[in-house]
């Protein structure tokens, strides 16, 4: 199985975080998006990242991806059954993917992407608000969500889990960092879903 992409983005990075809890071996294809690689294309019409490709099917997007993957080898269960944890286990994913990325996007683009693989000076206006009015709502609502088992979705390591994480790793690694006097409570979370091999 390959994935195309680069792990700085939190798209990619929740997917191999997905194969690596549920014990399915990806091959990494570093790929920028908008590459001219035809087999990522044939995964990517659209060029974005990541794209997957096991024999001969091909599909893009990390939820299509993931979800492909959790039908391949259903456990360990990483997308729960019960109607209730399934439902806010999406729910974490789909905050993750627009609300949360939607901040950290703005940060990592114009602070890292543009400059560093583009060649262009990134807006530090629209990474700044996003910084300072988006991306603490965004944290609020997590110090809120985030129970005292330390996951997200029935006591245990979930989808929610990772997806979640993953656009803090990224802009993590380029120099934010959360105060984790604030978010004492996603602070930890984060650290503990950071700590885990994946």
């Amino acid at each position: 199985m390959k994935l195309f992409g680069a792990s700085i983005s939190p798209f990619v990075r929740k997917v191999m975080a997905f194969a690596h809890e549920k014990g399915i071996e990806l091959d990494l294809v570093r790929t920028s998006p908008g590459a001219d690689l035809p087999e990522f294309r044939a995964a990517s019409p659209f060029g974005k990242i990541p794209a997957f490709q096991d024999g001969d099917f091909a599909i893009s997007d990390s939820t299509a991806i993931i979800t492909y993957l959790d039908a391949v080898k259903p456990e360990p269960n990483l997308i729960p059954l019960e109607p209730k944890a399934r439902a806010r286990t999406i729910w974490f994913e789909e905050f993750a993917d627009t609300i949360l990325m939607g901040a950290c996007g703005k940060i990592l683009f114009n602070r890292f992407v543009a400059p560093k693989f583009l060649g262009m000076a990134g807006d530090a206006a629209v990474a700044d608000a996003a910084e300072r009015d988006e991306l603490p709502l965004a944290l609020a609502y997590l110090e809120r969500a985030i129970p005292a088992s330390g996951h997200l979705v029935e006591d245990r390591i979930t989808l929610a889990d990772l997806a979640v994480v993953s656009p803090l790793a990224s802009i993590a690694l380029i120099g934010w960092t959360l105060d984790a006097a604030a978010f004492p409570k996603t602070a930890a979370f984060t650290g503990s879903i950071l700590g885990r091999p994946c």
